[in-house]
Order: C-alpha cells, then structure tokens, then sequence
C-alpha cells in the first residue's frame, strides 16, 4: 500500500508530464529518483517539509520551462537552477524539443557526479 506522500509524489510527476506549461520537460529515470528520495529524506526529517521542497521544486521546475536560458551555464550543455531555501541545483539541458532534467544535485556533495549522464544518451 502506497503511503500518502509517495502518492503525492507520483501525482505530481503525473501531473507535471500532462500539464500543458510542463508537456516539454523530461525527467532521466535517476533524476527522477534523485527527486523522490530527496522528497522522502525531507519528509522523514520534518512533517511537511518534503512537501515545501516539492513545492520549491516545482516552481524551479516551472520557471525552467518557460525561460531555460536564464540559468547559468554550468558546462555545455548542461545549465543549473539553483532552489531557494534547499541546497540543491536541478541540472538540465536544453534539447531541440524538450527540456531534459539530468540531476537533483545536493550543493555540497560529489560534485560533477551527473556529468557522465550527457545530452544525448537517451
């Protein structure tokens, strides 16, 4: 049986795939991952605090979609948008027909460790 917040989780993925401001971005399988075991580490240190940071998420996520040239260039063709209040970088890549979201990347941990995962694997 699903817990609460991981059915929020997947209803917000759902939700962010079907949305029409959303439809052009695409998610990795490990950034996907990396997204939703952040949500649970938030959610098991504080009640409520997974959902702040999905909610922070999504905004960054959102923003990204509409403008994905307004964050820095990080090393081409990767681009970074750093979220407020959490300390995490959402690493993507500006594709000819999608926004392509490589990595959640904690700020402080193993850095360039998602610059294996290039622009055109998939």
């Amino acid at each position: 049986m699903e817990t609460d917040l991981v059915f929020q989780q997947k209803k917000y993925l759902l939700r962010l795939a079907n949305s029409a401001d959303m439809n052009q971005v695409q998610f990795d399988p490990e950034a996907r991952s990396e997204f939703l075991a952040t949500v649970r580490y938030y959610e098991e240190c504080q009640l409520g605090l997974g959902n702040r940071f999905r909610l922070v998420f999504e905004s960054a996520t959102r923003r990204i979609s509409k403008t994905p040239f307004r964050y820095r260039l990080l090393k081409a063709p990767f681009r970074g948008c750093l979220l407020p209040k959490f300390p995490y970088l959402i690493i993507y890549s500006v594709e000819p027909d999608h926004i392509r979201i490589i990595a959640l990347a904690h700020t402080k941990r193993k850095p360039g460790y998602w610059l294996s995962r290039t622009a055109h694997d998939k």
